[in-house]
């Protein structure tokens, strides 16, 4: 059968042949057993209605080992034999060009590339799923390859619910993921819900098919280290940055360190994922060695180098070790996957990567024990270091939640709203006050030709536009904006792209809407092909997250989650192609919502008036809750806002006197 014809094929009528398990690719870890003999029944009766009767008998204990052996029935026979990745869009079968982009960008979040866990389905985080069987994956292809312009898929937590009469201007797809009653939102109902088969973590841009590879955090982690050193006044050129992760996001850290100028030393467990990093040359060096690490640190600070530098082991070893070297540490942060701590987010010092593996499966509580032993030591080394004058701050992985929740040392003394920690949250301190409050975050962009050169125009074209846009900018946005431009111009050299030719760029409304309105331009006129646009998640208005997005709301509201639900609900009827919106996310199930959004660009009329409808609420939807929320930058921004757009009205705070107070 040709690709086309598999994917029109959906689950195939005949079973094919059990495929053996890939031990060369980087799998999920095994998840603990917390299904009750009635619930695995359920569990099996749950997948197996993918599938014929006829079907049943010999597909029945295969699930039932995989629910065994690996916490979860991922149909691992249903994988597809074709090669995972993104196709140039006229590649795939179908009848609507937005639901070919929608394959598009569901193959290349699944790519080996691109993908943490691909025979998992799991995009990054551990945990962050497309879908969670290879039948729904199967199906949801199908239902794409037949949709037209005038039905809706509508995808609850990775299962394909149906095709849908809509009409044109209705978003091809709409996703839930994780969306339960609030009262059933703790790790372990996850967990349960997940091995039933019935919910998702669809983290971010992992379940709603916008995931671009590490380049997406690379930028953001760019500009928050190189705002991090310009708060402790000190240029990036000889300055330590020590944190730990390298896995999905994670990973980007040592590459952004690169850019920005600085030494980084970045601590991870997993032997495979460390060498994955330094064979794509995002991290420099490997050692395993913490002595030897002491040594090539010093001599990387006497001679001002740029190099990042993996440490083969726990991140502890390190902060402690550091400490009675006495050396100094100028930023330091954390981006382990915190969010999911007793299921291979965090591992607990002092035993090895498949000790812990073990452990984790087979003894979780004692697993859980080690991880807030580790978490106590973790953060009195990171105290050690801040009362010497290090800069630290929580990268919104839910560090200083955890660390807390273990009775680590991190609470402030003095706590008030909003500011419960001594540490504060990087959005609470770099990017909201300085990025969203404004308007600016990730916009990004997917060239569904699969073409270099059409990636390559889009730079050009997204650099001009922010240059002559600059040349107007207030000088509160200066900086942003010379940021951006330096970005941009140094995209391809850095050489970010990982699976789709896709770029990231950090844009207000106004930049976003001129780059894609100059897009569509560009396709019409043949110059390009067809680009999807899209955007992370954590940005102005996708998320409420009361320890990452939202950090820097202090009106009592960031708790609340309208400005999210607002959000994915204002882009469905503003021409989104398709719409997302989760529980859980960067920093935990049941601590976030968020949403996010995809749309196809095709150079026509109807999307020269979507993309301006649309991405004008995306961005001011967010800047209005913040303005509301008394954040000087956002008022500032939405009353420039007002100025542009006259159909623009939004309720302005009054300030209070403190005095009168």
């Amino acid at each position: 059968m040709t690709f086309q014809e598999q994917i029109q094929q959906g689950i195939p009528n005949q079973l094919p042949q059990p495929k053996p398990y890939e031990t060369n690719i980087n799998h999920a870890p095994k998840r603990k057993e917390i299904l009750g003999e009635e619930e695995k029944k359920l569990a099996l009766k749950n997948a197996l209605r993918y599938f014929d009767p006829q079907f049943h008998a010999e597909l029945l204990p295969e699930f039932k080992e995989e629910l065994e052996k690996y916490g979860r029935i991922y149909m691992y026979r249903f994988r597809p034999d074709y090669e995972m990745k993104a196709r140039p869009i006229t590649d795939y079968p179908g009848k609507s060009e937005q639901a070919k982009s929608i394959m598009l960008m569901i193959q290349n979040n699944l790519d080996y590339a691109v993908a943490q866990h691909p025979h998992e389905l799991i995009t990054y985080g551990g945990n962050g799923a497309v879908f969670q069987n290879w039948a729904q994956y199967l199906l949801t292809m199908k239902y794409l390859s037949e949709m037209t312009d005038e039905q809706t898929l509508t995808m609850y937590s990775g299962h394909p619910m149906g095709l849908f009469p809509s009409h044109k201007d209705a978003p091809r797809v709409v996703v839930t993921n994780g969306m339960v009653i609030p009262n059933y939102s703790k790790p372990d109902d996850w967990e349960k819900f997940n091995a039933l088969g019935v919910s998702q973590y669809g983290q971010m841009t992992a379940g709603s098919y916008m995931y671009i590879g590490p380049q997406g955090i690379v930028h953001g982690t760019t500009i928050t280290v190189l705002n991090a050193f310009r708060k402790i006044k000190k240029e990036t050129k000889g300055g330590l940055f020590v944190t730990s992760g390298l896995g999905g996001m994670s990973g980007a850290q040592p590459k952004a360190g690169n850019i920005a100028g600085c030494i980084t030393v970045c601590a991870e467990v997993n032997p495979k994922i460390t060498k994955i990093r330094h064979d794509q040359k995002w991290v420099n060096e490997i050692h395993d060695n913490v002595d030897e690490l002491v040594t090539r640190v010093k001599k990387a600070q006497e001679n001002k180098e740029t190099v990042s530098l993996a440490y083969l082991g726990n991140i502890v070893e390190v902060w402690e070790k550091f400490d009675e070297e006495d050396l100094r540490i100028d930023i330091g942060s954390d981006q382990t996957s915190l969010h999911n701590p007793w299921a291979g987010g965090y591992y607990p010092v002092g035993q090895s990567f498949e000790e812990s593996n073990t452990m984790m499966a087979e003894d979780p509580e004692l697993f859980k024990e080690k991880v807030q032993e580790t978490l106590r030591r973790h953060a009195a080394a990171i105290n050690k270091h801040t009362e010497k004058g290090t800069y630290f701050f929580d990268y919104g992985n839910a560090f200083l939640l955890e660390a807390s929740r273990a009775g680590a040392d991190v609470m402030a003394d003095n706590p008030t709203l909003g500011r419960e920690f001594k540490f504060p949250s990087y959005v609470q301190d770099i990017m909201g006050p300085m990025c969203f409050d404004y308007g600016f975050g990730p916009f990004r962009w997917v060239c569904t030709s699969g073409k270099p050169e059409d990636l390559q125009k889009t730079d050009e074209i997204a650099c001009q536009i922010l240059e002559e846009i600059q040349k107007n900018s207030p000088e509160e946005i200066q900086q942003q904006m010379k940021d951006n431009i330096q970005w941009i111009k140094g995209a391809q050299e850095n050489k970010l792209v990982v699976g789709s030719q896709a770029r990231i760029l950090y844009a207000d409304a106004e930049g976003r809407m001129k780059i894609a309105e100059a897009f569509n331009k560009a396709i019409k006129s043949g110059e390009i092909g067809p680009v999807v646009l899209g955007r992370d998640h954590h940005d102005v208005s996708g998320t409420d997250s009361p320890y990452r997005e939202t950090s820097n709301i202090y009106d009592g509201s960031r708790f609340t989650a309208d400005m999210a639900i607002h959000n994915v609900i204002g882009d469905s009827f503003r021409g989104a192609t398709w719409v997302s919106i989760h529980n859980g996310g960067g920093v935990g199930w049941g601590e976030v919502i968020n949403g996010g959004f995809g749309m196809l660009l095709d150079g026509s009329a109807e999307a020269d008036r979507r993309l301006k409808s649309m991405l004008f609420w995306d961005v001011n939807n967010g800047i209005s809750r913040r303005s509301w929320a008394r954040n000087e930058g956002a008022i500032f921004a939405i009353k420039r806002a007002m100025e542009v757009e006259p159909n623009l009205k939004v309720t302005l705070p009054n300030m209070v006197d403190d005095n009168l107070l």
